[in-house]
């Protein structure tokens, strides 16, 4: 187990964080951006796939957790055609898919805790 180390503070793209976590909650923090990069490891999606696999999710919440993974490095945004209905479509860029040993080991923590609970 890694321990805490009194001086931990990161920098990423301008910004300073207190700690190392802090940095990646800022990042992918939240209710959906975790579960938005979890369903696009296996693939490119486009957003009514995103949205069938997540269907508590608005549309309107959908869309900004998306455009803030795109802003952050995590995924891209190609966009096929030139005349409605265009299709478009999410996938994880090198930087997400370095997310998914992270990915993983909250899916292998999650697993594991099921059934343990107090």
């Amino acid at each position: 187990m890694v321990k805490p180390i009194e001086n931990c503070e990161v920098s990423f793209k301008g910004k300073n964080y207190p700690c190392p976590i802090s940095m990646v909650m800022d990042l992918i923090g939240g209710r959906w951006k975790g579960v938005i990069l979890y369903y696009l490891q296996d693939g490119a999606k486009r957003f009514g796939e995103l949205k069938q696999l997540m269907p508590t999710i608005t549309e309107m919440t959908l869309s900004l957790q998306l455009k803030q993974l795109e802003k952050d490095g995590f995924i891209s945004r190609t966009v096929y055609g030139d005349k409605p209905p265009v299709k478009v479509v999410y996938e994880l860029t090198d930087f997400g898919n370095s997310f998914q040993p992270v990915l993983d080991a909250l899916s292998a923590w999650s697993h594991h805790v099921v059934g343990q609970e107090p």
